[in-house]
């Protein structure tokens, strides 16, 4: 149960031509100036074992995106410290925006994406993530998502 998104919501495909700008599946540069990682805002589903997932990106500073990319392939890299970052992707299930919410970014073992863990706020989305949410929520989210009005 996880919906993602392809980049961050001030990626343009303009930059696709620039030398100093990229997108892969994991990672964004844009004009060599703002650095990205995609990550996983994970939310318990009540009842269940099930989690439900958003593929977000988040904004890192230079020397936190330099550390990412260095640790990016090495075993052990999940016992990096987090990495404090901005939320860079607009959920519209949410009425307050989600995007520039503060974040800190789990490296976790090779082959999973980051766990992003919002600050603690009384942020629909940050609560959420902190209490959890139903069956019925995941339904909602699914339908949002998959019929947008």
């Amino acid at each position: 149960m996880s919906y993602s998104t392809i980049a961050p919501d001030v990626w343009d495909v303009g930059f696709e031509g620039d030398p100093d700008s990229m997108l892969s599946s994991d990672q964004c540069v844009i004009k060599g100036q703002h650095f990205f990682i995609r990550g996983m805002i994970e939310i318990p589903v009540i009842g269940s074992q099930d989690v439900f997932s958003w593929g977000v990106w988040v904004s890192l500073s230079r020397d936190n995106f330099a550390r990412a990319q260095e640790m990016w392939n090495t075993r052990g890299r999940e016992t990096e410290k987090p990495y404090f970052g901005w939320l860079s992707t607009e959920l519209p299930m949410y009425s307050e925006g989600t995007t520039d919410l503060k974040t800190n970014a789990h490296t976790r073992p090779l082959g999973n994406r980051p766990y992003i863990q919002l600050e603690p706020t009384d942020h629909p989305l940050a609560v959420e993530q902190r209490t959890g949410i139903t069956l019925d929520r995941v339904r909602e989210i699914a339908a949002a998502v998959l019929h947008p009005a």
